[in-house]
């Protein structure tokens, strides 16, 4: 016993037997937090269907809806306000024109009543058939007048629809400069949003799957990593087989029936076999470590991936609350806002269009009773004059005024075909006016109101179940990072504990130097250590350290002789 000292023997069981009580500590503490991690998964993935089925709900198919029209009839808008503003130029051209007509077409009725006052003088001096002949001029005479009057109350009109028509086209011009990019950007922006949420519809059924295989393999790789650590178990059996092996090389294993001590050739043996033990159940143990570490590794690694998926899936950043649905809100609320604006602005073209029609009404009668008004001053001027010619030279100055009142209500009645498609210019381009308010209403655009409330309610009621899912998953992807993460730090700790089993190892070895064949006697107790072994690794390692010595264990030859006959090819351990 000299060559292997008892005190380090004794050193070497509790460097042994440290690593084999680390190795089912940590262990059963990487095996409950993998049990957990496994749990945690299943929930993420139904979290993740539910996710899906969010986003593809009826709520989103509602706000998507409302998005596509509401953006429909803010570029319907934005196309109309430069087609609006043209007309009303329009408008505005014939209305100036309307006045510049409605000038002399009022100093060629003035010229009526002027003329027919005149000839009420002249009239007067006639000897035949006087009265008849101021019956004619004063006829003449109030047919001029009420032309007149009908003609300065369309002067009036006129000026108020030039007012109005002006005013409007200012107002709408200022809209459009400042307005009607905005429109355009919003339609766009809505359009944009209604697309995003289609295809972010289409998508989500998509990463929903992507996101449950990735946890479905997760799961998957959990369970095999709770499988694999199994190897520990297998591993602290052959630890304490080797303490076993230490302890009876040493004449320290307890028993109530003692064994005969093995004699020094013996124990040199049995401690280089317990040597070749350690170091083959390390190196084994290593890779089971190495592989247990990698498998968390990549398990992390899709951990990560399962988030992401939640993340694209969710529309926002870094598992934050602002999402591509609360952009929709945002871009909803600038909406209702923006066609509150137009309703407000396009009252004003709304009043223009109402006086239009007012005035271009008065106008139309205005001109039917003038034109009525000509043809008779011109019968009653032709009837005078014909009438003034059979009294000879008496007559001629009133067949000359007469003559007079006749050509003046040429002028009129010229007047009048002069301003008829001027107005009828007016009422063309106010129809047209009208039709693109009707298509574009502003009025219409706020009846879209209440869509628009249910719409943003949808999205809000959805973020906010979108937001704690996308939480949940955020909180417990970070659960189990730091379960795995925690899991990694036990086994590569564990796995550095384990490093110092091969230095424990070349001590024995350097101890129990030299060939020594144990004794008939000893290669008893070698039989023993091998009818305890539970793992056919530890048996070839046994076979082959006896194979080096030129032995052969007579248990290891019954063992074998026992399994042949029934042998499946399936080995247990």
């Amino acid at each position: 016993m000299a060559a292997t000292p008892t005190s380090m023997l004794t050193d070497a069981i509790a460097a042994v037997e440290d690593v084999s009580s680390r190795i089912e500590d940590v262990f059963a503490r990487v095996g409950n937090e993998l049990g957990r991690g496994h749990i945690i998964f299943k929930e993420l993935n139904q979290g993740l269907a539910s996710l899906s089925g969010e986003l593809s709900g009826a709520e989103i198919e509602g706000a998507a809806t409302a998005l596509q029209e509401i953006a429909a009839r803010l570029s319907e808008l934005a196309r109309a306000l430069p087609a609006e503003s043209a007309l009303l130029a329009v408008i505005g051209k014939n209305t100036t024109e309307a006045s510049a007509l409605l000038k002399p077409l009022f100093k060629h009725i003035q010229m009526i009543t002027i003329i027919a006052r005149s000839a009420r003088i002249e009239a007067a001096s006639l000897d035949g058939d006087r009265e008849g002949f101021l019956a004619f001029t004063q006829e003449a005479y109030d047919l001029g007048k009420a032309v007149q009057g009908s003609i300065e109350v369309c002067a009036r009109d006129q000026q108020r629809l030039s007012e109005a028509v002006a005013t409007a086209s200012g107002r709408q011009k200022e809209f459009e400069s400042h307005y009607g990019d905005q429109l355009v950007a919003e339609s766009s922006e809505l359009g944009a949003a209604y697309s995003g949420l289609r295809d972010q519809r289409s998508k989500s059924s998509h990463l929903a799957d992507l996101a449950s295989g990735s946890t479905r393999k997760i799961a998957e790789a959990v369970g095999g990593a709770i499988i694999s650590l199994q190897a520990g178990d297998s591993t602290r059996q052959r630890l304490e087989h080797v303490c076993h092996g230490l302890r009876l090389s040493s004449g320290s294993e307890p028993s109530l029936v003692p064994a005969p001590l093995p004699c020094e050739d013996g124990v040199h043996a049995i401690v280089r076999l317990q040597a070749a033990q350690l170091r083959d159940a390390q190196r084994e143990f290593g890779g089971d470590i190495g592989q247990i570490i990698r498998a968390l590794s990549d398990i992390l690694n899709d951990a990560g991936k399962v988030v992401g998926h939640g993340r694209s899936l969710f529309g926002g950043e870094n598992g934050s609350s602002s999402s591509f649905l609360t952009r929709i809100k945002q871009t909803l609320a600038h909406a209702s806002t923006l066609i509150a604006t137009c309703e407000s602005a396009g009252r004003s073209v709304d009043e223009a269009l109402a006086v239009v029609e007012d005035t271009l009404a008065k106008f139309r009668q205005a001109i039917a009773g003038l034109a009525e008004a000509t043809v008779d001053i011109t019968l009653i001027g032709m009837n005078a004059g014909l009438k003034a010619s059979h009294l000879g030279s008496r007559g001629s100055a009133f067949v000359v005024i007469a003559n007079e009142l006749k050509a003046t209500a040429d002028q009129v009645s010229a007047g009048a075909g002069r301003l008829r498609p001027v107005l009828d210019g007016i009422e063309r381009s106010a129809k047209e006016l009208k039709e693109l308010r009707v298509q574009g209403d502003p009025t219409q655009l706020a009846n879209l109101e209440p869509q628009i409330l249910q719409a943003l309610r949808e999205v809000e009621t959805g973020n906010v179940r979108l937001g704690k899912l996308m939480s949940r998953l955020v909180d417990e992807g970070a659960e189990f990072e730091g379960l795995l993460n925690s899991a990694q730090g036990l086994m590569s700790s564990l796995g550095e504990s384990s490093a110092t089993l091969p230095a424990v190892a070349a001590r024995l070895e350097a101890a129990s130097a030299g060939t020594h064949r144990p004794r008939p006697q000893d290669e008893a107790l070698l039989d023993d250590l091998f009818a305890r072994y539970t793992m056919e690794r530890e048996r070839d390692v046994h076979r082959g350290y006896l194979q080096s010595l030129g032995l052969a264990s007579t248990a290891a030859a019954r063992r074998v002789e026992v399994i042949e006959p029934a042998d499946d090819g399936i080995e247990l351990f």
